[in-house]
């Protein structure tokens, strides 16, 4: 995790949670002037768009005084939805059983993407089985992992 996230990270998480949300996860697209920090929130009830202006009002209001960001950039905050992002070993080890796309910063094994049955961890690894195969991948090297949705 970049440092600017783990700053991001350790100023806002507790903002999310006083108003009585899981912080499921952030992400930070640095683009220029086009920059988006979007907030993924999360609540046994499940989210509603009040929910994300609520947070989005407390966060905007954080970051106004904090002001970590010194360029321009767009504040989202939304629920994880069905295809979930995953971010922590934890939330890959809850999520055992689901298919997952999984898209790596730099190779791993010749490939970058990575397609298939979310197995579980093993210590800082996430293992995903693709035909009949087992890859073993340093979270470390995970820039983005998705749930599948299933529609049965």
């Amino acid at each position: 995790m970049s440092s600017k996230l783990e700053q991001l990270q350790a100023l806002l998480a507790p903002v999310v949670e006083a108003l009585g949300y899981q912080c499921w996860g952030i992400e930070f697209l640095s683009q220029g002037r086009h920059s988006l920090l979007r907030i993924y929130i999360d609540h046994e009830n499940g989210i509603l768009v009040e929910d994300c202006e609520k947070v989005s009002r407390q966060i905007s209001g954080v970051l106004d005084v904090e002001d970590p960001i010194a360029n321009e950039y767009t504040l989202e905050v939304s629920s994880p939805g069905m295809d979930r992002p995953l971010f922590t070993l934890e939330q890959f080890a809850v999520h055992a059983g689901e298919l997952v796309k999984i898209k790596l910063r730099s190779p791993f094994e010749g490939r970058r993407n990575f397609q298939g049955l979310l197995r579980g961890v093993e210590e800082q690894d996430v293992v995903v089985l693709i035909e009949d195969r087992e890859f073993l991948l340093p979270i470390e090297l995970i820039d983005k992992a998705n749930i599948i949705p299933r529609f049965d």
